[in-house]
């Protein structure tokens, strides 16, 4: 039996969760896959270091036996990757409330789901790494059109710092992975709803869709295989970060608004200190 780490992986029946536990079994770990599609998953690999399965992550009984399944399997998990998700473009005013709650209820509340149901496996051995996969979209909300998007991973990043400090007594790390554009599907229609009802005004945002869809879909600069060692490079570190950010258009956004909020709170700062007693 390997005495490398076992991972459990979610969405990971295509894009940058493929090629993430395509790189991890090529390097003799062991991998659990999970996706509503197992027949996607079984076409990955059929080594004994590979166990492919079922799992609705917005469905808490499915993440449980999911993971119970692997430790029965590999013997326990160290390593959980949540990358099952998906893009909803549109204004805010254009999506309608189950379009939006039903982005929230896989990116934000299926993340929470499987948190939850590792977390006493990674308590009882006083050891584990939580990857959060987020989105360079959940640090900068400046994309028209993605509003909503967004807003679960700007809460997918809350929920993380959080929970980092809170695990980091018991031994357990949390990191918060936020790419930006690399070259997956994850632009194409399998994976970015667009709204049932669109606004002929929001003429800015059927256009950032349709660059987004048509322009930049499949001419992302980002790589998801060098993605995915940047994982298994993190996973090994004795101190990870909690904040990773991946893609040279990431770190330059990441400054781009570090350096506007520095500029407009310098310039409100007599308005910010003053409402004090």
């Amino acid at each position: 039996m390997s005495n490398k780490k076992v991972w459990f992986v979610t969405g990971a029946s295509k894009g940058l969760g493929r090629d993430l536990v395509k790189k991890l079994l090529a390097g003799g770990y062991r991998v659990a896959a999970t996706s509503r599609n197992i027949d996607e998953l079984r076409k990955i690999a059929t080594d004994d270091n590979f166990l492919p399965l079922t799992m609705q992550v917005n469905d808490e009984s499915s993440v449980a036996k999911a993971l119970a399944d692997t430790v029965v399997r590999f013997g326990r998990v160290d390593v959980v990757v949540n990358n099952a998700g998906y893009g909803l473009g549109g204004g805010l005013e254009e999506l309608s409330d189950s379009e939006a709650r039903g982005n929230f209820e896989i990116n934000v509340f299926g993340t929470l789901n499987v948190i939850r149901k590792v977390l006493p496996y990674f308590r009882a051995q006083k050891s584990g790494h939580i990857f959060n996969v987020s989105s360079i979209a959940g640090f900068t909300g400046s994309f028209p059109g993605f509003g909503i998007y967004c807003a679960t991973k700007f809460a997918v990043d809350g929920l993380s710092e959080s929970l980092a400090t809170e695990v980091k007594p018991l031994g357990v790390h949390v990191t918060i992975v936020s790419p930006g554009y690399f070259r997956t599907d994850f632009l194409s229609s399998g994976s970015l709803v667009v709204p049932a009802k669109p606004i002929a005004d929001y003429a800015l945002v059927r256009e950032q869709l349709s660059r987004h869809q048509n322009e930049i879909n499949h001419n992302q600069a980002g790589d998801p295989e060098k993605a995915a060692a940047a994982f298994i490079q993190v996973s090994e570190a004795e101190n990870p970060p909690v904040h990773l950010f991946l893609g040279e258009d990431a770190y330059n956004m990441v400054y781009a608004k570090i350096d506007a909020i520095k500029e407009e709170v310098e310039a409100w700062k007599a308005t910010t200190v003053g409402t004090g007693y």
